[in-house]
């Protein structure tokens, strides 16, 4: 049986990825910049004060947006006439459940102060109440995603870490002031951020014929929500495979070990930039397709294990000038990125190759799959940990990663009829095209069964 596939879905997705990837790499420019700027003129206990609040932050929201970022996209790719009742139920979740987050993370800041250690509680209140406008920007992201409105999204999420350089630029180097200054101009980017996002997605709203009005929907809204707190549990289980190993090093062998660690991870996190923003763009497109027998998914599942192959290979050649960045104290972050490397190469592949069942309707085993991961990897965290140091951490994530590669690989064959081969291996045609070496003009590609 053969299936077409238009040339443009590819080079228009490939677009998509080469522009949404030079958006995070600026991103990532600006928050860097900002941290130095911090760390430089508030030393390691503001940056660190600062991280904390940050830290709070993004994990009332991830836990808080109960999966409904995704969920937005799912179905407004769907059915884009959606966008006027979905945006109105938008608007309200982040606002209502944003200001629950908000009083969850102030109550807890007056009675257990202790969590957030020498912060002044003054520190957490204005820090929090960015949390309903951050939530409004997240779900506004996907929003826009779904619509496909992809340069805007771009736009709006790299303004974020931009308004955090300049704030650290204008209140410390410019007015000379401390933490409890910056953490002001930081939420009242937050506020402005939310405001442009209304604004932009009520033009969308103008624009759009014969769509559904602008009202809340209450049938929508628990579609949205069943699927999103379905999807809530591999991101929340993600969190935990990827962060939750630092602590445990931290706590069982001190800060010097989980400082060494944190580098090899992050290196780790910044290889998985890649695979994440195809994932983001995948997403939506296979929302709205409903390809069930996973050509699309498979075709981009081949270029991206093509190039984090290179990607991990390079990064394994380059693991020994970690050293000689950080300082000699850093030697063992070489260890730990080659223990993690392979693993970093298996769940690169599974978070595209995963996009196939998120955006299928997200079966029950995709979220089972991740909990028995999780319960895998917290046991062997705890089991080698104490012994083995960040070595045992790193061992623990690599075989965590492949866990849970194998257990979303052998579904995905079961449930499309696929090959390995048909699904990783990338074909001579596809390779000559990825170099650069094939005609120009296309109009259909056959991939045959």
């Amino acid at each position: 049986m053969v299936k077409s596939i238009e040339a443009g879905a590819f080079g228009s997705f490939t677009g998509g990825v080469a522009l949404t990837f030079a958006t995070r790499l600026l991103m990532l420019v600006g928050a860097v910049g900002a941290s130095v700027i911090v760390g430089r003129w508030l030393g390691p206990e503001g940056l660190g004060a600062l991280a904390v609040l940050n830290v709070t932050v993004a994990l009332a929201l991830q836990i808080g947006s109960a999966g409904l970022p995704s969920a937005n996209t799912y179905f407004l790719s769907q059915d884009r006439k959606r966008l006027g009742p979905a945006w109105a139920n938008t608007i309200i979740f982040a606002f209502v459940w944003g200001a629950v987050l908000l009083l969850v993370v102030v109550g807890l800041a007056m009675i257990k102060p202790a969590l957030f250690g020498a912060l002044p509680a003054n520190l957490v209140v204005i820090a929090a109440i960015s949390i309903p406008f951050q939530l409004l920007t997240l779900l506004g992201l996907n929003v826009l995603l779904a619509m496909h409105r992809i340069g805007q999204m771009n736009l709006l999420d790299s303004m974020s870490p931009v308004l955090l350089l300049c704030n650290a630029i204008i209140v410390l180097l410019i007015l000379h002031s401390k933490l409890p200054a910056l953490v002001t101009f930081n939420t009242a980017a937050t506020v402005v951020l939310a405001v442009w996002m209304i604004w932009m997605i009520a033009r969308l709203l103008k624009r759009q014929r014969d769509a559904d009005a602008f009202r809340p929907n209450a049938a929508l809204f628990l579609s949205t929500m069943k699927y999103g707190l379905k999807f809530s549990i591999p991101v929340i289980a993600a969190i935990l495979i990827f962060r939750f190993d630092l602590l445990i090093v931290n706590h069982f062998r001190g800060a010097a070990e989980a400082g060494v660690y944190s580098v090899a991870s992050q290196t780790a996190n910044l290889l998985l930039m890649l695979p994440g923003v195809i994932a983001t763009l995948l997403f939506p497109r296979l929302a709205s397709s409903k390809d069930r027998r996973g050509e699309f998914a498979a075709e981009v599942t081949r270029h991206a294990s093509f190039v984090m192959l290179l990607m991990c290979v390079a990064a394994a050649a380059a693991s020994f000038a970690l050293p000689l960045i950080y300082g000699a104290r850093f030697a063992d972050a070489t260890v730990q990125l080659l223990i993690l490397l392979p693993g970093v190469y298996l769940v690169s592949i599974e978070s595209v190759l995963v996009q196939h069942f998120m955006g299928t309707g997200l079966p029950i085993a995709i979220p089972v799959f991740w909990l028995v991961t999780v319960a895998v990897s917290l046991g062997l965290n705890f089991a080698l940990v104490p012994t083995f140091g960040a070595r045992g951490a790193a061992l623990t994530s690599t075989l965590s990663y492949a866990l849970i590669f194998v257990l979303v690989a052998v579904y995905f064959f079961l449930k499309t009829g696929k090959t390995p081969s048909e699904t990783f291996r990338l074909r001579s045609r596809e390779l000559r095209e990825l170099l650069g070496r094939a005609p120009r003009r296309r109009s259909q590609s056959s991939v045959t069964r």
